[in-house]
């Protein structure tokens, strides 16, 4: 039995403000996208999902001139950094296991490298699998961040995933 569902984590009042800010449709597909990979490359699943479900907890939306600038973004992003820190305490005060929220932390972390000088990070299986999981839903400009979807269809969304994740691990 899981210490913290996926519906635990969005129904908490501090992943919500986070993941209104990020882009609600886009975590729920990471998390999808990185349990499917998860599966594939014979990972703990309920890692991936919440990883991918809090991947991007750390975002700050870069504005210049009341337009979103991808430059300006680029240049001074740490969402990686922050998003890391923020789903580590969520997860400590749910009650999730300490060593599996240090490792969706550190998942979260190193998801991306805008916020590295270089690629030449070597990443863990279940980092690899966050980072394509985040890839497999990208938009052009970002725009992936702002896809939207009602937040009861995005709780049976959940429900629905933790059911699977529940069957994946017996």
């Amino acid at each position: 039995m899981r210490d913290v569902t996926l519906l635990n984590l969005f129904e908490h009042h501090i992943a919500q403000k986070y993941l209104n800010r990020s882009g609600i449709a886009h975590a729920l597909a990471v998390a999808y996208h990185a349990f499917h990979l998860a599966k594939e490359h014979h990972i703990d699943v309920d890692i991936a999902a919440k990883a991918g479900l809090l991947h991007d907890m750390g975002h700050y939306t870069w504005y210049k001139n009341g337009k979103w600038d991808y430059d300006l973004y680029k240049q001074n992003d740490i969402h990686a950094i922050k998003g890391a820190e923020r789903a580590h305490k969520l997860l400590i005060r749910l009650g999730e296991n300490p060593v599996k929220a240090k490792t969706i932390a550190l998942a979260i972390l190193f998801h991306t490298d805008s916020f590295l000088p270089s690629n030449d990070i070597v990443r863990t299986p279940l980092q690899q699998v966050v980072k394509w999981a985040d890839e497999k839903d990208e938009e052009e400009g970002g725009l992936h961040h702002y896809r939207t979807i009602e937040v009861e269809r995005a709780k049976q969304s959940l429900i629905r995933l933790d059911r699977l994740i529940d069957l994946e691990l017996g």
